[in-house]
């Protein structure tokens, strides 16, 4: 597959990642954050960042945080014209240990294709255009704008 790459600064410095209830937070996580920023929210904020920036692309979200049952989740489901979306959302801190785009394993991306199977079985069938997935990765800095990566067609 051609995999395409852009890169951009998302503006916005404020964190305000609220739980909604039923929706995993920290409370049903074991109930504290960890640090500024818990892991949770921290993943919640990235995957804002990360349909915002979809959407300033030109798709529509159609979902975000999509389940299915034990098999896992879809981080966000997208159209793009007449070609469905998959995209799995990776945020990490500067600093961490490995960069989020190096957080798809090929056992990752083939439950990614696994799960993209559910949900066009559970909506109807594949569209005209299509299905492809997209990874998304939100790098946060210490300071400045967090640096949003989009990779289409990454697995």
């Amino acid at each position: 597959m051609d995999a395409r790459q852009d890169t951009e600064q998302v503006r916005g410095r404020g964190v305000a990642a609220q739980a909604e209830p039923g929706r995993g937070g920290p409370k049903e996580h074991g109930g504290r954050a960890r640090g500024a920023l818990g892991r949770y929210a921290l993943g919640r904020y990235g995957e804002t960042l990360a349909a915002r920036r979809l959407t300033q692309a030109g798709m529509t979200v159609v979902a975000r945080n999509w389940r299915c049952g034990r098999t896992g989740e879809i981080d966000i489901v997208a159209r793009d014209g007449d070609a469905l979306v998959v995209c799995e959302v990776k945020t990490r801190r500067t600093g961490s240990f490995q960069h989020p785009m190096a957080a798809i394993t090929p056992a990752k991306a083939s439950r990614l294709r696994g799960l993209a199977e559910r949900w066009l079985q559970e909506h109807g069938g594949a569209p005209p255009g299509g299905v492809r997935i997209d990874l998304v990765g939100v790098l946060l800095p210490r300071r400045g704008a967090p640096v949003v990566e989009h990779v289409r067609g990454a697995a």
